[in-house]
């Protein structure tokens, strides 16, 4: 489905129902937006798995401008700025007046971003494999220096400087450095689920916003129901920004999934789901 808002159009879709029965009656179940990384990334990294919550939330898949499945447009528009924006616009346009936010990676910082602007309009805030700030760039650098073979080195050298040319060599980048963002990588099984990529939407945020991006000052705000998912494993998003994140905000939940890299999702998905399921069902 396609949404008109604001400058653009957004794709998303949907899954499980916005009230079930209970008790002779009908219960509203909450309705949980799933923002995807990148930035240039899209939604189909969370199907199937989030469809085991769609029992206990309504999902809504969303692709961020310029991503996806969503439409194009002035490399500039694709910023921090209009993801928490026309996420905004799309809860008005679907008519809902409270959403929850499930954001993975970058996903997560738009989420975060959200919480500290819109806190009004949140009933639910789960960020995983996220960071608030900038500072996770030279700290994924480091790591890489660590961890990393030569060949993987080389190959992130367009990430930091924001220089993809074109989707084939960013899905060469993720190739090669699938092994660091997954412990269970498996390169023919990636192959053959080839996701849509946009090199203008990443190279905008790693050469630009990313850079001076910062929400830590905004947590303390947050006043929702938050479940913080960290991997010990990860490089890119170092467990300790996830730990940050839950020491900065009231009340938090933090786990961290001990048998994980970056791509949480991939390497421990029913232990994800039972987790997420549980503060679903404890908060809702």
């Amino acid at each position: 489905m396609f949404a008109k808002v604001r400058d653009t159009t957004l794709f998303f879709d949907v899954e499980g129902a916005g009230h079930v029965p209970c008790r002779g009656g009908m219960r509203e179940q909450p309705v949980v937006f799933a923002l995807h990384g990148g930035p240039g990334g899209e939604h189909g990294g969370f199907k199937p798995v989030l469809s085991g919550l769609a029992d206990k939330a309504q999902i809504v898949y969303l692709d961020h401008r310029g991503s996806g499945r969503s439409a194009r447009g002035p490399r500039e528009s694709y910023t921090l700025e209009n993801n928490v924006e026309d996420i905004e616009a799309l809860r008005r346009h679907l008519g809902l007046d409270r959403i929850g936010l499930l954001g993975a990676s970058y996903g997560g910082m738009v989420a975060l971003s959200y919480a500290a602007r819109y806190g009004e309009h949140l009933s639910h805030l789960i960020p995983v494999v996220t960071t608030a700030s900038h500072r996770f760039l030279p700290r994924a650098r480091e790591i890489l220096a660590e961890r990393g073979t030569p060949e993987q080195r080389a190959a992130a050298e367009p990430l930091w400087s924001g220089t993809f040319e074109r989707e084939e060599q960013l899905r060469a980048y993720f190739e090669v450095l699938g092994p660091l963002y997954s412990l269970t990588f498996d390169l023919e099984k990636s192959r053959e689920r080839p996701k849509i990529l946009s090199p203008d939407a990443l190279n905008e945020g790693f050469a630009g916003f990313l850079r001076t991006y910062d929400v830590t000052g905004d947590l303390h705000r947050i006043d929702v129901p938050t479940l913080v998912i960290g991997a010990r494993h990860d490089w890119i998003c170092a467990p300790e920004f996830s730990a940050e994140i839950a020491d900065g905000i009231p009340a938090a939940d933090l786990r961290i999934f001990e048998h994980s890299g970056h791509s949480v999702l991939s390497d421990e998905p029913e232990a994800f789901v039972d987790v997420v399921r549980g503060f679903l069902t404890y908060t809702s």
